[in-house]
């Protein structure tokens, strides 16, 4: 598990290390049975506040990414490739509705968004 938090981002921090572990997670460089660290030995270890890890780990577990054993701790669900892929194909729809959004309010064609997107992909 490599994670990397900014405090200057415009994302709050539960966003980022949600989206860092479940691309990670989708990925599959966090295997399935793979143990999360307990969220205050996460929130110790990155600084950041217990609840803040606590909503990413919700999050994670809403979306089917992980799930929790009580007593012993988060997992990496076990997904299949289907499964997988259907979840990323969902987060990123989810993102690119908001983008789009954003390209159209500067009155941005697609052509220009692809043009764009090309440049700095």
């Amino acid at each position: 598990m490599n994670i990397a938090i900014s405090n200057t981002s415009e994302k709050p921090i539960y966003q980022q290390l949600f989206e860092q572990l479940s691309a990670q997670i989708l990925k599959g460089e966090l295997e399935k049975g793979f143990s999360l660290p307990p969220i205050r030995q996460a929130a110790t270890e990155l600084r950041v506040s217990i609840i803040t890890v606590k909503k990413a780990w919700e999050e994670l577990e809403r979306l089917g990414l992980i799930y929790t054993v009580t007593g012993k701790g988060c997992f990496v669900a076990d997904l299949s490739p289907d499964d997988m892929l259907r979840k990323r194909n969902e987060m990123i729809l989810k993102q690119m509705v908001v983008d789009a959004s954003y390209y159209k309010s500067f009155g941005l064609s697609i052509e220009e968004v692809f043009e764009l997107m090309k440049e700095i992909y």
